[in-house]
């Protein structure tokens, strides 16, 4: 091989290791958000950002579509965005998507705001479990008349921001509340040079803004058809990181999504309401069944487990105590139904502070972590039938009397083992007893007990047409 020849080789192996360097260091990590905003989300968001650090990626795509969310978990992830060193693009898709309460939050703590067409932001407006942020519109007294100096002078008209019942209305806690969310939303907007009036404006009057809209009034940067129109327009864009300018170099990048690991889907699961219902019911029932049936191992185990995994999900979500004492309460109150029978009156009580207590239990107004109605019903009817058929079955025991003891031998019918009058034996219950009667039996004729004296059976024939005597052996 000539020199020449062995040159070019050389050349085109280290253009190729460029091509390819370029290529791995041109890669834009996408994370897809859908529903509300929880500690599972918070945890996939984070992790997805270490995973873009390590991969030295060039962006990361944070393609949300949410309704809000719990605050905790959107302070973590916008201390994520915040400290990273790989920037974050928010696009709110896909089309007909939203970024309300905590997404616009996200939106504006990321380096680059974008919207697809006909989506939505804002409605930012904090609310507490249990009912509505605002507080009520305080009533006014009307304002005394004045004397004016100059009666064919006009007053001017007062000004609502001067008027002190407005400024002190609501709880204390309330305006804290409100004032921490206004700084913050501010804060994040003005640190990208974003417009920080509307974001005061959507935690103050839940303001909402369509893609247009947000553009016009700089409160995000693009709108992108797609996530490749997305890269396409931020090739070359210039961002400060970290107090150093980076060019960002999209174009023909390489799109990896990221995928959250099974750690994170089982804690999204657990952070589900539904399933907290699910597993606490799982787990009250085992610890019953096992109550019912001591050394049964298995149904206490798995009552134990399913317990602490539902305790889990209720510290994880925004839960309404009251409710849960409902819940509690319909639960011992369908349990004393099982173990004193009060036909009904208990178990449909447990059934209606069980479904109340369902509803009221995760029913905020904190969107994503609602409970299903129709899946509560499901589980009320469910009970219903139980306790129904436990009804039945007691009824039947009932009329069936005595099944041990002395009880259950006066009146039983069995077989004479042997002619007699005065003392001889009959098969009864799958034993021969002593037996007097007063009167002449034949063999395997069938006797009625009358009475017992000690283990001596009292018996007379039984009456002609009884069949359930057992056979003698």
């Amino acid at each position: 091989m000539n020199t020449r020849l062995r040159q070019a080789l050389i050349a085109l192996f280290c253009a190729l290791l460029a091509l390819h360097a370029g290529a791995a260091d041109n890669r834009v990590v996408v994370l897809d958000v859908k529903g509300g905003i929880g500690v599972a989300t918070a945890e996939y968001i984070l992790s997805g950002l270490e995973y873009a650090e390590a991969q030295q990626a060039e962006l990361v795509v944070l393609a949300i579509d949410t309704p809000g969310g719990l605050v905790s978990a959107t302070r973590d992830i916008i201390q994520g965005i915040l400290g990273s060193s790989v920037p974050v693009a928010t696009y709110v898709s896909p089309a007909g998507a939203r970024a309300a309460s905590a997404g616009t939050y996200i939106l504006l703590a990321s380096h680059i705001a974008a919207m697809a067409p006909t989506t939505s932001i804002g409605a930012a407006t904090p609310v507490p479990l249990g009912g509505d942020f605002s507080p009520p519109e305080p009533e006014r007294q009307p304002l005394p008349e004045v004397p004016s100096l100059d009666d064919g002078a006009e007053q001017p008209e007062p000004d609502p921001a001067d008027d002190p019942q407005d400024q002190n209305s609501g709880t204390a806690m309330d305006r804290k509340v409100m004032n921490d969310a206004v700084s913050y939303i501010r804060s994040l907007a003005e640190r990208y040079g974003r417009n920080a009036d509307w974001a005061e404006e959507a935690v103050r009057s839940a303001a909402t803004l369509t893609d247009q809209e947000a553009l016009e009034q700089n409160v995000i940067e693009y709108i992108a058809t797609s996530q490749a129109d997305l890269l396409e327009q931020l090739h070359e864009v210039e961002l400060l990181i970290d107090n150093e300018t980076i060019t960002l170099e999209t174009a023909n990048a390489v799109l990896d999504t990221f995928e959250p690991n099974w750690r994170i889907r089982f804690l999204s699961m657990l952070t589900d309401p539904n399933v907290v219902l699910i597993l606490g019911l799982i787990g009250f029932y085992g610890l019953l069944i096992e109550a019912w049936n001591p050394g049964g191992i298995v149904p206490g185990v798995v009552g134990v487990i399913c317990l602490l995994l539902a305790a889990y999900g209720v510290q994880a979500l925004p839960v309404n105590y009251a409710g849960l004492a409902l819940i509690l309460v319909g639960l011992a109150l369908m349990t004393a139904e099982a173990f004193a029978p009060s036909f009904g009156a208990l178990g449909l009580g447990g059934i209606a502070a069980f479904v109340f207590g369902a509803i009221l239990m995760f029913d905020s107004d904190i969107p994503g972590f609602g409970v299903s109605v129709s899946f509560v019903i499901g589980i009320a009817i469910a009970s219903a039938l139980f306790i129904i058929w436990t009804i039945s079955y007691l009824l039947k025991l009932r009329k069936r009397g005595a099944v041990s003891g002395a009880e259950s031998i006066v009146g039983g019918i069995g077989t004479a083992l042997d002619d007699f009058e005065g003392e001889g034996r009959v098969w009864l219950e799958g034993e021969a007893w002593h037996a007097y009667s007063k009167v002449p039996i034949e063999k395997d004729q069938h006797v009625e007990v009358t009475a017992m004296d000690g283990l001596v059976l009292q018996v007379e024939p039984a009456a002609r047409g009884a069949t359930d005597a057992p056979a003698a052996p």
